[in-house]
């Protein structure tokens, strides 16, 4: 059984070279990755979120201005060009944060989450499942590849009056949203924009009323999230949908 284990992982990490694109990766955030809760995409808590510890923060130009959020990557140490790799080993992770760009570093090409480097960032879990620690920094070879959750997405509604700001998370498939749109129980679709990371909003009287969401993900699947907060929410509330994305479609 080991043998056969140990040769099916050699196999998928051989077809993610052959697929993949060449990058590299640092680590942050502790050993316990608890330095990765919270960042640019506005996940937060990132157990609640349905992502847990296998994630990362991208560089600028993987991040496309949180488009990005919620996307999944697996990620292999290219032992072509490094000796700290973990052999036959990758990782999957879950793209919530910015790995920033410094402009200040003018030397070597810059920093490494400056464009056009694919850059990951990766929680310190995440990266030891793939490099030495030693390293600090690996070559790597990724490839996007559709996110699998437990459960149907989930909907965080904060704001106030007039202004909602509704939080996506949980979302398998292609893990991130393109468009979003909600209707209240006396409303039309009313279509709501990026306010930033996985964060939409709309300005409309929607207090009192139940809320349903229609949810485009990036790659064009389309969920309709009828009724899925009832007509007593309240700001700062979380709903549960029985809805969610193909978890084997990007």
């Amino acid at each position: 059984m080991g043998g056969t284990t140990a040769m099916l992982l050699e196999y998928s990490v051989a077809v993610l070279a052959l697929l993949a694109t060449s990058g590299t990766a640092t680590f942050y955030g502790g050993r316990d990755g608890a330095g990765t809760m919270g960042g640019a995409c506005g996940y937060d808590n990132l157990y609640n979120a349905g992502y847990g510890v296998l994630n990362a923060a991208l560089s600028q130009v993987l991040f496309d201005d949180g488009a990005s959020c919620g996307q999944c990557y697996t990620i292999t140490c290219d032992t072509s060009k490094s000796r700290w790799c973990k052999a036959g080993y990758s990782v999957t992770v879950t793209a919530t944060n910015l790995c920033p760009p410094n402009y200040a570093i003018t030397t070597n090409g810059g920093g490494w989450c400056n464009p056009p480097r694919p850059h990951f960032d990766m929680s310190q879990p995440a990266w030891e499942h793939i490099g030495i620690y030693q390293a600090g920094i690996i070559p790597v070879l990724y490839q996007r590849v559709p996110c699998s959750r437990q459960g149907g997405v989930r909907l965080t509604i904060s704001g106030f009056n007039y202004f909602q700001l509704v939080l996506v998370t949980n979302a398998a498939g292609s893990g991130s949203i393109r468009s979003m749109s909600v209707k209240g129980g006396s409303t039309g679709w009313i279509a709501m924009t990026r306010n930033w990371g996985a964060l939409w909003q709309c300005s409309s009287a929607l207090v009192g009323q139940p809320l349903s969401f229609m949810v485009t993900s990036t790659g064009g699947q389309t969920l309709y999230m009828n009724d899925v907060a009832p007509a007593w929410w309240d700001f700062g509330m979380s709903f549960n949908s029985n809805a969610q994305f193909d978890q084997y479609r990007l």
